[in-house]
């Protein structure tokens, strides 16, 4: 069971049908990243370098193969960041950074020898976001990133050129205590555990053949 696989409970998330006020019980406060502001950006980088550290196995054998690369986490590490308020519009500002994002390449060596390495993928943000007034509990920068590169060439200083598919969600945050209303509790369903139910079919069979005989063949 889960909260989807037809556990009916009027405690549980979902899709609301009849008033959505039925069933509110209390305010609660919780413990919550409030987004501010955020904007997406997905480009596609052709020629981009990436120099490779971390081999498993060390020392390859070169020339590598290229097979494939991809983001080793959803969130990226921002540096170099600046935050210039606008003097026409004081509740927005423009917001510079540089924004790292973790890749994993695949290859092959000389030897056919399947490898990884570590590799990062650096891009600049230039952009326009609401940014709060200033307060006690400071707002900060955060981003989500997604990277992806099918296509790649081995250079012969040992790094890859290729062409990236790139995601980058800038965000303004700050973690808040905030108020909500709630229908209390979640009521939590058992687990189901998974089967392939590769006996399925077997064990329906008879114990024991059907008895028959001769002269009823």
């Amino acid at each position: 069971m889960s909260f989807f696989s037809n556990f009916q409970s009027d405690k549980c998330p979902g899709s609301i049908s009849g008033n959505p006020l039925n069933g509110l019980c209390e305010k609660v406060c919780i413990q919550a990243q409030k987004i501010f502001d955020a904007c997406i950006k997905q480009i596609q980088l052709e020629n981009l370098t990436l120099t490779l550290t971390d081999a498993t196995p060390a020392n390859p054998t070169y020339p590598l193969t290229f097979i494939s690369a991809r983001s080793l986490s959803s969130t990226g590490e921002i540096t170099a960041i600046n935050i210039e308020r606008l003097a026409d519009k004081p509740s927005c500002a423009r917001v510079q950074a540089t924004i790292s994002i973790p890749v994993e390449v695949l290859y092959t060596d000389a030897n056919g020898v399947e490898g990884s390495a570590q590799s990062v993928i650096s891009v600049t943000e230039d952009v326009l976001l609401f940014v709060p007034a200033p307060s006690i509990m400071p707002y900060r920068a955060t981003s989500e990133v997604s990277a992806v590169c099918a296509q790649g060439t081995f250079n012969a200083d040992g790094t890859f050129t290729v062409s990236a598919c790139i995601t980058v969600i800038l965000k303004i945050a700050i973690d808040v205590e905030i108020l909500v209303p709630s229908y209390g509790y979640c009521a939590i369903p058992p687990a189901q555990d998974y089967s392939q139910e590769v006996c399925a079919g077997f064990f329906e069979l008879p114990l024991y053949p059907q008895q028959r005989n001769c002269s009823k063949q």
